[in-house]
């Protein structure tokens, strides 16, 4: 395990999330001191730490865990394949989750992954007007 590229990690995660040292320290129980020391590399954490850094952190221990050398990095299907793939959801739902993705990535400053669609789809939008009554909401197609 290199601990110094471990402290960055979690340093850089935990700037990324615009939290303080203290807040993260309070969130995951351990002394803002110890904390400054393991984003420094001088100190190696337990998988206990780790596990609590990364719920501070709102990440996956795993992620943690493969930074730390203690489990090996899986590879894992990207997330368009894996959208195509789903046969629980139409076309159209496709694509716009793949919409939804890329723009997530675009704004964290990642080239998305070119998509290849089988077939353009359209969507048609449905123009609607919600009314309240007393107790009930409903939709109507104007």
């Amino acid at each position: 395990m290199n601990v110094r590229e471990l402290g960055s990690f979690i340093r850089d995660q935990r700037t990324g999330s615009r939290l303080s040292l203290k807040k993260v320290s309070g969130l995951a129980g351990v002394s803002i001191p110890y904390l400054s020391q393991i984003e420094r590399g001088l100190r190696r954490p337990s998988a206990d730490i780790l596990q609590a850094i990364a719920k501070a952190l709102r990440i996956s221990a795993e992620t943690l865990y493969v930074q730390a050398g203690i489990l090996e990095q899986r590879p894992v299907p990207g997330v368009e394949a894996a959208v195509l793939a789903d046969p629980a959801i139409t076309e159209r739902h496709k694509q716009a989750l793949i919409s939804i993705y890329q723009a997530f990535r675009d704004e964290a400053g990642r080239a998305p992954e070119p998509v290849q669609p089988d077939a353009p789809t359209k969507s048609r939008q449905r123009k609607t007007r919600t009314t309240q009554t007393s107790s009930t909401k409903t939709r109507k197609e104007v």
